[in-house]
Formats: structure tokens, C-alpha cells, sequence
């Protein structure tokens, strides 16, 4: 007879391969449907093959996101107790990226709000920002104040398996919820089939006509959702200071405007700023691009550089974002130490604008970087750390007998 697979609950909002952190466990997942029994819990999946798991689907409500979170706080663990008392479904591991629920064996800590609103004070306060943006400030710091009373809760107690994405991370949890064990460190995976300079090289042409944009044009790049985050206040400061280079910046993804749109009218930088939407085949705008730049004033492991380093473009990143931890300076990329230096972000754009076989060799040794992560290496990680949690799991139980005997 063969051996039951384990049973795991997959616990988180929404799943696709559009954003980063979903993507993670979208790719994640898949690379464990054939070890475990794979049980979905979630308001939204996409991107993935619905014959091999099976989704539980929760409700989503209407309103503002702090709301919907609240809900689906709630709503998983009550769908996941139905299916555990009146269904059967005994979960051998519970599994979930961030502050999602209180009974996970093991959580991919993606972010530390902690640490992120520390860096952030600035970013968020309503002197920095337009009226017209403070409804959205509010209710943004309302969110992030509940994420980091359940970070206290998890991150403090000895249940869960905590795995992070960077080593940096380790030092964020261990500074402000105290020290742990060491905790694994799972790099995140590229598809090298969708991201590399071949590619690249060869939708380049294309992208650019279809983007409007002209051969003496150098195009930075910046991949993201939350710009405060990604820095993008330092680097339109950054780009004011290089007004005698034919430098365009475009931001893809979706965020609050206002507040840049005035800082780039003031700057007289609106003809070398755009905005573009979020596609589902980014490595077009990478194809589009010549370097890809963002200072993160706080990244646990940021995609979107990595992503652009397997492309073969040369990138600038922040020792405040985990994925410089795979990153060589001066060797396949540039680390800024102070994400707010305005001067130092400029000297390095400057660097790379100005000399185009720079630019070459620090994207082809980028590319080389990028080559070893892959998510086959994340999913046999992911393997190793869940037969451990099993292990542990299963030697418990017969002390847990004697004491109730």
C-alpha cells in the first residue's frame, strides 16, 4: 500500500505570478505538488495548475484593504477549522508567506514592518506627502500598525519555523523580537526561461518602438507596487541632478501618484518620467531597458533586480534590500550604503550612462550571478525544511501521549 503524501495547507490572500511575494509561493507551490497533498486557501489563484491542488476558496469583501485583511484573518482560520472538524482534513503542515495566521508550522517572512517603519517614518508622514494622498496615508499606517502587533505574536513564540529570504531579515527579526535559532535563508528562484540577455537582446528592438522611445535614450527602470518603499522620492531627486544626459525613467506598477507627480512637475522632470502598468510579461520593459535601478529604503529580497540581472542588465540596489546579499559591488551591480544619498545614486547612473562597455560587463557578470538561483534550488530547499518540520512533528507525538495518559 502506498504511503499517504502529507497533507499541506498553502495560507495566503491571493496567488499569482504578477506580484512579488504571491509569485514567490505560486513558484514555491508548484515546485511541491508532487510531495505533498497541496491544499489552497485563498481569496484569488491564478497562474497555476488547478489540477494538481485543491483551492478553498474565500470570499473577498469590498472596502478599503485594512477591512478585507481583517476578514481574511478571521475567514482562514474558520474555513480551515470547518475542514479540520466536520471535513477530515487533518493538515500535517501549515504553510504561510508573512502575518496571515496564528497556527502556521513554518512562515516565509517576506518583510519586517518593524524594520520597515523604522526606514519608512519619512516616507509616510503627511509633511512629505499632498493632501490629496493623506485618506491613503491613514489607512496605510492603520495596516502596517496591525501587521506589526501580529508580528509580535508569531515571530515571538517558538511554534513556527520562520524562513527567510535574506540574511538581513534574520537581523531585523532577531533586533526587534529577540534572538531565535538560526533560521534558513532561501534566496528566491529565477525562470531563466523567461528571464535572460538572450531574450532580452532579442525583444529589445521591438520593446523600445513600441515604448516610444529613441536610440540615444538611456532607460532606467523600476519594477514595483509600494514606490515609498522602492525609493522612488531619492530617485527622481537623483534624476534631477543629471538634466544634461538623455536619461528616461519608467516606473512599472500601481501605487499613489500625487505626491510624485508634484515632485516631478517641480523638478521639470516630466518629459523623462513615466508611468507604466503592470504587465504580466515584465521582462518586456527589462527588454525595453538599460539598467535597472532602485534604491529600496527597506527590501527583504526585491525580484524585480534579480529578475534584471538575469536579463543581463547591470543594477543598482541598496544594502537595505536583501538581494544585494547575492550581489557583488562593482562586480555585477552597484550597492549604495545609504539609501537616501541623492549625490551617490546619481554618481552611479551618471558611471553607467556614460560608458556603454560598463554597462555590458557589469550585466553579463549579473547574468552569471543570477544563473544559480533558481526555484528548483528553492523547491528542494523547501523540501529539506518541511521534512524537518514533519521530523519534529512526529517525535512530539508520543511524549504528547504520555503526559495526557
Amino acid at each position: 500500500m502506498p504511503l499517504r503524501k502529507p497533507i499541506l495547507a498553502v495560507v495566503s490572500p491571493f496567488i499569482d505570478k504578477s506580484h512579488g511575494t504571491e509569485r514567490q509561493v505560486a513558484e514555491w507551490t508548484s515546485q511541491l505538488l508532487d510531495d505533498f497533498e497541496v491544499h489552497v486557501y485563498s481569496q484569488r489563484v491564478e497562474d497555476m495548475d488547478f489540477t494538481k491542488f485543491r483551492w478553498h476558496r474565500i470570499p473577498q469583501i469590498p472596502g478599503p484593504h485594512l477591512l478585507n485583511f481583517s476578514w481574511w484573518f478571521v475567514a482562514n482560520h474558520l474555513w480551515r477549522w470547518w475542514d479540520r472538524r466536520i471535513r477530515g482534513i487533518s493538515h500535517d503542515i501549515v504553510y504561510t508567506p508573512g502575518t496571515n495566521c496564528l497556527d502556521a508550522d513554518a512562515i516565509s517572512v517576506h518583510i519586517v514592518f518593524a524594520e520597515f517603519l523604522r526606514h519608512m517614518g519619512q516616507e509616510i508622514g503627511f509633511r512629505r506627502n499632498s493632501m490629496r494622498s493623506w485618506p491613503w496615508l491613514i489607512h496605510r499606517r492603520l495596516y502596517y500598525s496591525v501587521v506589526k502587533f501580529l508580528e509580535r505574536q508569531l515571530y515571538t513564540k517558538p511554534r513556527a519555523q520562520l524562513i527567510v529570504y535574506a540574511r538581513k531579515t534574520e537581523n531585523d527579526i532577531n533586533r526587534f523580537y529577540g534572538p531565535h535559532d538560526p533560521i534558513p535563508v532561501v534566496y528566491i528562484g529565477v525562470d531563466h526561461r523567461l528571464f535572460n540577455p538572450e531574450s532580452r537582446l532579442a525583444r529589445r528592438r521591438d520593446a523600445r518602438r513600441e515604448l516610444g522611445i529613441g536610440d540615444e535614450q538611456i532607460v532606467l527602470l523600476l519594477v514595483g507596487n509600494d514606490w515609498r518603499k522602492k525609493g522612488l522620492f531619492t530617485l527622481l531627486e537623483a534624476l534631477a541632478r543629471l538634466s544634461d544626459l538623455p536619461v528616461l525613467l519608467m516606473i512599472a506598477g500601481n501605487d499613489e501618484r500625487h505626491s510624485y507627480e508634484s515632485s516631478i512637475k517641480n523638478s521639470e522632470l516630466t518629459e523623462r518620467v513615466r508611468f507604466l502598468p503592470t504587465r504580466p510579461d515584465v521582462a518586456f520593459y527589462y527588454a525595453a531597458a538599460d539598467a535597472y535601478v532602485g534604491p529600496s529604503l527597506e527590501d527583504t529580497f526585491a525580484l524585480p533586480p534579480e529578475e534584471a540581472m538575469a536579463c543581463g542588465l547591470p543594477v543598482i540596489t541598496t544594502l537595505t534590500n536583501g538581494t544585494s546579499e547575492i550581489m557583488t559591488d562593482g562586480v555585477d551591480g552597484f550597492i549604495l550604503t545609504d539609501p537616501s544619498d541623492v549625490g551617490a545614486l546619481a554618481s552611479k547612473i551618471r558611471l553607467l550612462c556614460e560608458n556603454s562597455e560598463l554597462r555590458q560587463r557589469i550585466g553579463d557578470a549579473a547574468a552569471l550571478t543570477a544563473r544559480k538561483y533558481t526555484w528548483e534550488r528553492n523547491g528542494q530547499q523547501f523540501r529539506e525544511i518541511f521534512a524537518e518540520i514533519l521530523h519534529r512533528k512526529e517525535n512530539l507525538k508520543p511524549s504528547t501521549l504520555r503526559q495526557e495518559s
